[in-house]
């Protein structure tokens, strides 16, 4: 079970973008994930006129590793670690170590 999914809202924690907030995009691998607005990388495009496609500079967001970011607490108003535990019905669930309270309820 990942502890950061597609969706989440995270604070980078590490890094030249350390202390931005984003939202989880998708998931490259086990270990990366694309950040909306973080680890932005500048990609110079030629012109494809059979595509459509105008060149110039364009920004793209990059991987960033899941150790560099942190889920985003409301409740603290900050980063945090998450945790899994198992409910009584066999149900597998995402918690905030600081407060304990339950992600995906």
């Amino acid at each position: 079970m990942n502890k950061i999914r597609k969706g989440d809202e995270v604070v980078v924690t590490t890094g030249k973008d350390r202390g931005r907030r984003g939202t989880v995009l998708r998931r490259v691998d086990a270990e990366y994930v694309v950040v909306e607005g973080v680890n932005r990388a500048k990609k110079h495009v030629r012109p494809n006129p059979m595509k459509g496609e105008v060149g110039g500079i364009v920004e793209k967001d990059m991987p960033i590793h899941v150790s560099n970011i942190a889920l985003f607490n409301p409740a603290t108003q900050m980063g945090d670690r998450v945790g899994i535990k198992v409910l009584e019905d066999g149900r597998k669930v995402r918690f905030f170590k600081s407060n304990g309270e339950l992600l995906d309820a």
